[in-house]
């Protein structure tokens, strides 16, 4: 039996433990900066299945270590989930767990829990298989991501001075490989007016009046933004609403609304600011355009404040880390992948779009559960990715790695 026949037939026998293990991850609520208990559930897993080290920082990311050799490779999975939206657009208790022949249930299945049972898994295989090479494995389950995607990887740069040869980021692919992904920023433009009462409204300056043109021009530079070939066009949406006023009987002094700004390859935070400056209601109305800032504390209570902005990132497909994957799937399951790219965002918005550090996805899981009510995942997702997971650091050391 060669090499990645037995590491399928593991995949497959672990099968029913990555399972309970996912369910058991969905058991435990753990949206963004409330991830304690499922971080010490993953902590208990790693150490039964025989990681080498599992560590949690300050910050409280779990990152499990396998092997001791030069060569530094990482797979992420946040392990923060969103909250469940509408009970009753539920059709079964959102943290039941509940399985079937082929799916599992609940908040967290795609996104992204399962991407975190299937590489501890594949840890177990490369101990089993003595897979282990010139490399070191850490396998991390990382915060904050629905909240901040990618600060987590920009404390673990940063303050825990881990810089990985490249990152495995394993959000749902449904099993194809990912080499780029849009980036985004979140905006705010406040109008600001003059209060009075509301009976005699020609004394004051309405904000909220002030705000409507720009509603109107934001739409309209939503169709005409820049537009890649491989990403797409940027887009632009507004996603909330606030005002202030003395009380319903008075003019609003103030109006605030974010804008949620999709960048495509070739935009930049500064261009995408300066777009929105430009318009001529923003100007009449002497708006403030600016780019949020995060600095909500994790589980912990550790801040770690960081602008808004999430950098678009792509690398090429023959680029060898991407190609490392596509040499494990076709050994894996003899046939081609489809190599693609996400809708949505990732951590790699700083692994790869803040600090160059090459970035290719492959997850369980698909990107249309993400968020949606009656998520679920696949088993036979979970297989070919835990297996893919155990194959991708001896592939990438014996055939890629600068020796």
């Amino acid at each position: 039996m060669s090499i990645n026949q037995k590491i399928l037939a593991l995949a497959n026998k672990y099968q029913p433990e990555m399972t309970k293990f996912l369910r058991d991850m969905i058991k435990i609520p753990s949206e963004s900066c409330d991830e304690r208990d499922v971080v010490l559930r993953i902590k208990a897993e790693m150490e039964k299945v025989g990681f080498d080290k599992v560590e949690i920082d300050p910050m409280g990311n779990i990152l499990g270590y396998i092997g001791h050799g030069k060569h530094v490779i990482a797979m992420d999975a946040h392990i923060d989930t969103v909250g469940i939206g509408d009970r009753n657009l539920w059709k079964r208790d959102p943290y039941e767990g509940y399985e079937d022949d082929e799916i599992i249930y609940g908040r967290g299945a795609s996104d992204q829990e399962g991407g975190m049972a299937a590489m501890v898994y594949a840890g177990k295989i490369i101990k089993d298989l003595n897979l282990e090479a010139d490399y070191t494995l850490i396998v991390t389950g990382t915060v904050q991501e629905e909240d901040c995607d990618g600060l987590c990887w920009q404390y673990i740069i940063n303050e825990d001075k881990i810089k990985p040869e490249f990152v495995v980021i394993t959000e749902p692919t449904s099993c194809n490989i990912y080499r780029g992904h849009r980036g985004r920023m979140e905006i705010k433009v406040t109008t600001h007016g003059i209060s009075c009462h509301g009976s005699a409204p020609e004394r004051g300056e309405n904000a909220i009046f002030k705000m409507a043109p720009i509603l109107n021009e934001l739409r309209a530079l939503n169709e005409n933004l820049h537009y890649d070939p491989f990403l797409g066009k940027g887009t632009l949406t507004v996603s909330e609403v606030f005002f202030t006023s003395p009380s319903r009987c008075a003019v609003a002094d103030s109006c605030t609304i974010s804008v949620d700004r999709r960048l495509t390859h070739g935009e930049t935070w500064e261009s995408a600011i300066q777009e929105i400056k430009n318009l001529p209601a923003v100007k009449a109305a002497n708006a403030e355009v600016e780019m949020y800032k995060y600095e909500r504390a994790s589980y912990t209570g550790l801040v770690y404040p960081t602008e808004c902005f999430f950098p678009t990132w792509v690398i090429p497909e023959d680029h060898e880390c991407c190609q490392t994957l596509v040499d494990c799937y076709r050994g894996l399951f003899n046939t081609n992948p489809k190599v693609d790219k996400w809708t949505f965002s990732t951590n790699a918005v700083s692994i790869m779009g803040r600090y160059n550090i090459p970035c290719v996805g492959f997850g369980p899981g698909h990107e249309e559960e993400a968020h949606a009510p009656n998520e679920v995942t696949w088993k036979n997702e979970l297989v070919q990715a835990c297996a893919m997971y155990a194959l991708i650091p001896i592939t990438y050391v014996n055939t890629y790695a600068k020796k």
